[in-house]
């Protein structure tokens, strides 16, 4: 990538690469491509935000004295044990979040490029095509700290995201849990959230994504790395857990350590991927080995399709 389009060129180094070469041709090219395939998700495009009766949901929340009986979402009422109620809107601007996981974590990897690389480059691809035609994007960054960027339209909305990224370099040990409890108190309009994340630790994050997903439409974009699915036989390592200082020796050696470890590792990623699925959320996994464009795209492709 030309230093003088890359807003990120000050930092670029071998060992933290960015998503790849991004000039303003190929910028485009994305936001036209991307943005046609991610219309299935960014339903409602030519909206306005303003409340009233009609015939399309703009969010669900909880029940509050006064609210009119015959507005009760039972769904989500059973599915939560709180009631809730319907909010309709007239016409409205699409709202699309970002939620970034900037923990330590996302500092791994052994392939192309880091996990938080590869995340820099979904938040460009999706922040093109969300900031299409005067819809608005936000943007919440977790790891040392929670940082939000609140829904703006157009390019702004972008910078705003890239100063974010570039600022907040992968770093401490922020839950995916709180992220998703802080974007349930800011996300008031019905939107689009877009979370990317490795996903690494327990399920926590569960009751409050499905909170989430009962009032907005929700896709999870998982980072892997090839090493986390499999050892490769490169004899002892000490592997060290970048959030918590856990530091562990093992022999890469042992065909039967590997053999565990490559069963644990898919049995973790089964989980999740029932979790998502269980709690109505879409899922696509990206890696840093080779093109994380193509999977993104092409799932981004049959979602519209399926719509």
């Amino acid at each position: 990538m030309s230093t003088a389009h890359d807003p990120f060129a000050p930092v670029r180094t071998a060992d933290r690469p960015g998503p790849g070469p991004l000039s303003p041709s190929s910028l485009r090219a994305l936001e036209l491509s991307v943005g046609r395939r991610v219309d299935g998700l960014l339903a409602g495009d030519y909206r306005s935000a303003f409340a009233g009766v009609g015939s399309e949901l703009w969010q669900v929340r909880p029940y509050e004295p006064g609210d009119d009986v015959r507005r009760m979402e039972w769904n989500v009422t059973a599915r939560t044990n709180t009631p809730h109620v319907r909010v309709e809107l007239a016409e409205r601007v699409l709202v699309t979040w970002l939620v970034l996981d900037s923990s330590a974590s996302m500092a791994f990897g052994t392939a192309d490029r880091r996990k938080a690389d590869v995340a820099e480059g979904v938040a460009i691809a999706v922040g093109y095509a969300a900031t299409r035609r005067g819809n608005r994007l936000g943007t919440l960054a977790f790891g040392t700290e929670q940082t939000v960027e609140r829904p703006r339209q157009g390019r702004r909305a972008l910078l705003d995201t890239l100063r974010l990224l570039r600022e907040l370099p992968p770093a401490g040990s922020g839950t995916l849990r709180d992220a998703l409890e802080l974007a349930d108190r800011v996300a008031k309009q019905r939107a689009l959230l877009v979370v990317v994340s490795d996903f690494r630790g327990p399920l926590e994050w569960r009751l409050p994504l499905l909170r989430l997903a009962a009032r907005h439409a929700v896709l999870a974009v998982e980072v892997r790395d090839p090493r986390e699915q499999e050892l490769a036989d490169v004899g002892e390592l000490r592997l060290v857990d970048p959030e918590t200082g856990r530091q562990l020796r093992v022999d890469t050696g042992d065909r039967k350590l590997r053999d565990r470890f490559a069963a644990a590792a898919a049995a973790e990623r089964k989980a999740l991927v029932a979790s998502l699925a269980s709690a109505g959320v879409r899922h696509v996994a990206v890696t840093t080995e080779g093109d994380w464009l193509r999977p993104l795209s092409a799932f981004l492709r049959q979602a519209r399709r399926g719509r």
